[in-house]
């Protein structure tokens, strides 16, 4: 017999309150006390778990749902759900707990999406809004807003309350700069763009529920400014003198867009206050050897009052904002390295005539940074949203039964998983924001990054219609850089038109048609006689069906992997079909026969239903070709075709074939360029003269990372070029890296070097 009693004096801190163990139940056992005001760790683990409720009132929150704690009550949490146990009285909360492992079990919850889904709440899904200095290429349109609309679009399926947000972010700095450039006034500029990009999404189908036009909402300026005001009232934000960087020549203000250097972090090419490469801020004053972009002077520093937020006192309420949601281990990671740092404060006003202004009267003349507006944005948003669904959400008293998802690219990780959520808590510190991250990488074209300058593009515009938009869907979804950069490739995607989209998945359906008019008069035959192969194959199906639900779930969102299975029930199918054709029209098999054409129609309906996120209409398209009606439900299982369907597969047009527009060629390498590097490349590694180095990689001249590092910014100081430390140190030889350079490079930028070199 083992009798244990409960003893204040037994515990100790673990897991946010106090725990003690209990030895000897052949489980693990113990005590635990949660203080009045108090609450658990959010966690979750492979093993099942039991709370009993002794002493005091409080709630469990589980997978962010609310359920009562009183004395007497049991509750039992399955492995991997999140849980806590907040304390709502005024007395100790005591519960005793078990827990044990179970592995069968365990995967039995790994794969229940229904634990996974998101009950009654509101989900909201954010792609990052897009500034509006111009139109979406395939790059922008891979990541953010294609993840989000599949996402969306799939959890409706599953019956989610679920909307996708977004709009166009017109104070970024970004903006009066393509101002200058085109002539134009910032805010027309705005205007401009922001209209041309929600048509590109619309010609992507992509519709947003919520898309806020920021500089044309009345709403907006006000309740930034509140928002800002909140989180100035926390008494941490403080306006704090610092250097910063101005032009020499204009004595303007160098941020963002206006300033180049070397990352503090990782020394790549980067501009101000973010770094594309490792996602780490930087506060301009630490770049290495900056440059401005107004003119060729080196900037000069002195020093400005901003309101200034101390990061790095967040450390730990970040650490347990992302012990709530699902974020990946990338940002996780970038969190540690930016945390490691002794201080990090970051400036959220910056010196600007573009932008809101804080209500505050402490520093003239700046606005309200616009990646900490942004935050604000988001809950802006979904009060606009809710206005015109007649909910009460409201920015300022954020829900805690609210939902958000981010969909964003890695340069902007930084913002929204530890900025975004340091800010929630000096405006709202009775909030704890639920946030699920979604992160992608750069998206290349050809091997390098999409590029508005040197043209090096295509334009959404240019290849969606609504003979394509499903083809291009389902090749981004398939090829999107989902934790590694990975490469648009226009024979790659001519290909899997051509080859799988046509050749096999169209070709496919049209045959099964054809036989279909031909032995059972154009419908769908009810099955007969089932083989051990027949059943092999609906298991099969069955796998494909779970994988995909995987693949489109919160937790395991990929929707390379998601193409993959589309991909998968298809040629499963082929294989099946040409195994089963050998006794296709031998007597006495019929009943056998008509079994496998039903599942060759199984296998299409679960293909409708399937692709229904990724392919809307092509599903629609197809689910019609079946006599269904368009997928509006996720299927929980492989279902046949009902038999007397008619079925119109033979003559049926799914995908058209078509050519990608070819962007322009750059033209061929000024005569200046090789010899200029040349003469640089030989200069820095104190080769002779009369060297010839252009038939050579930097790699074979033996060139240091360092020494890399600093022909880099030559290039960048004389041309405004950034070329990475990898492709310089890579196999180009310097005839290949003086294309590269050429390509990039403005033709001012080229036509002043030409003149330069002619003095």
């Amino acid at each position: 017999m083992i009798i244990n009693t409960y003893d204040d004096n037994a515990l100790s801190e673990a897991f946010g309150i106090d725990m003690s163990s209990i030895e000897g139940l052949g489980t693990g056992a113990g005590w635990g006390r949660v203080a009045p005001g108090r609450a658990s760790d959010s966690h979750q683990h492979d093993e099942t778990e039991v709370f009993v409720i002794v002493a005091g009132r409080g709630e469990f929150i589980v997978d962010g749902q609310r359920h009562p704690a009183a004395p007497g009550t049991v509750a039992l949490f399955e492995p991997f759900e999140s849980h806590v146990l907040e304390n709502t009285g005024d007395q100790d909360l005591v519960f005793l707990t078990q827990y044990w492992r179970d592995a069968s079990r365990a995967l039995v919850s790994a794969q229940n999406t229904e634990r996974k889904n998101f009950g009654e709440r509101p989900v909201f899904v954010f792609s990052t809004p897009p500034t509006p200095n111009g139109d979406l290429h395939l790059g922008h349109l891979s990541g953010p807003y294609l993840g989000a609309d599949v996402f969306v679009r799939h959890q409706r399926m599953n019956g989610t309350n679920a909307w996708h947000l977004t709009g166009s972010d017109d104070y970024q700095s970004y903006v009066p700069a393509a101002a200058r450039a085109e002539g134009r006034e910032s805010a027309e500029t705005a205007a401009h763009y922001s209209a041309e990009i929600a048509a590109t999404l619309a010609l992507m189908d992509i519709t947003p529920d919520q898309y806020t036009v920021t500089n044309n909402d009345p709403a907006y300026r006000g309740g930034l400014q509140d928002f800002f005001s909140r989180v100035v009232s926390s008494g941490t934000v403080k306006v704090t003198e610092a250097a910063a960087l101005f032009d020499a020549e204009s004595g303007q203000y160098l941020y963002e867009v206006d300033v180049k250097g070397g990352c503090p972090g990782c020394s790549s090419g980067t501009s101000g206050n973010i770094c594309e490469e490792c996602g780490e801020p930087n506060t301009v004053t630490d770049l290495a050897e900056p440059v401005s972009t107004r003119s060729a002077t080196a900037p000069r520093r002195a020093r400005v009052a901003r309101w200034t937020l101390p990061l790095h006192t967040f450390r730990d309420d970040i650490a347990a904002h992302h012990q709530l949601g699902r974020v990946p281990a990338r940002l996780r990671e970038l969190a540690d390295r930016l945390f490691s740092r002794p201080s990090l404060d970051i400036p959220i006003t910056h010196p600007s005539s573009w932008g809101v202004p804080p209500a505050e009267k402490d520093v003239d003349g700046q606005v309200i940074w616009v990646w900490p507006e942004m935050s604000y944005g988001f809950l802006h948003g979904i009060q606009t949203l809710g206005a015109r669904l007649g909910e009460k959400w409201k920015a300022a008293e954020p829900g805690q039964d609210w939902k958000i998802v981010h969909f964003f690219g890695y340069d902007n990780s930084f913002y929204h998983s530890v900025l975004y959520p340091a800010l929630y808590r000096l405006a709202f510190p009775g909030w704890a924001p639920d946030i699920d991250y979604h992160v992608n990488e750069f998206y290349l074209l050809e091997g390098s990054k999409f590029s508005t300058s040197r043209r090096h593009a295509i334009w959404g515009k240019e290849i969606l219609g609504p003979d394509s938009v499903d083809a291009v869907r389902y090749f981004l979804a398939a090829t999107r850089p989902e934790g590694t950069r990975t490469n648009f490739q226009r024979a790659a995607y001519e290909s899997a038109l051509t080859d799988t989209l046509i050749g096999t998945w169209q070709t496919w359906l049209n045959d099964l048609g054809s036989r279909i008019a031909k032995r059972y008069g154009g419908t769908a035959p009810d099955a007969g006689n089932w083989t051990p192969e027949h059943s092999a194959f609906l298991g099969r199906l069955g796998s494909r069906l779970a994988a995909v639900t995987g693949a489109l779930g919160s937790d395991g969102f990929s929707l390379n992997q998601a193409a993959v299975e589309l991909d998968g029930i298809v040629n499963d199918t082929l294989r099946f079909s040409r195994q089963e054709a050998l006794l296709a029209e031998t007597a006495g098999w019929e009943n056998e026969a008509r079994t496998a054409i039903t599942l060759e129609l199984a296998a299409a309906r679960l293909l409708a239903h399937s692709a229904a996120p990724i392919m809307p209409r092509f599903a629609a398209r197809l689910a019609e070709t079946l006599g269904m009606p368009e997928p509006s439900t996720w299927p929980r299982t492989v279902e046949l075709v009902a038999p007397g369907s008619e079925i119109h597969l033979a003559d049926a047009v799914f995908f058209l074939p078509m050519q990608l527009p070819v962007a322009p060629s750059p033209a061929p390498v000024g005569p200046q360029l090789v010899p200029w590097l040349s003469t640089l490349v030989r200069t820095l590694l104190q080769l002779p003269e009369d060297e010839v180095v252009c038939d050579r990689s930097l790699s074979q001249l033996n060139t240091s990372s360092l020494q890399a590092v600093t022909l880099q910014y030559q290039i960048l100081e004389a041309l405004d070029v950034d070329v990475s430390v990898e492709e310089l140190l890579g196999s180009q030889d310097i005839n290949a890296l003086a294309t590269i350079i050429d390509e990039r490079a403005e033709p001012a930028a080229l036509a002043a070097l030409a003149e330069a070199d002619a003095r």
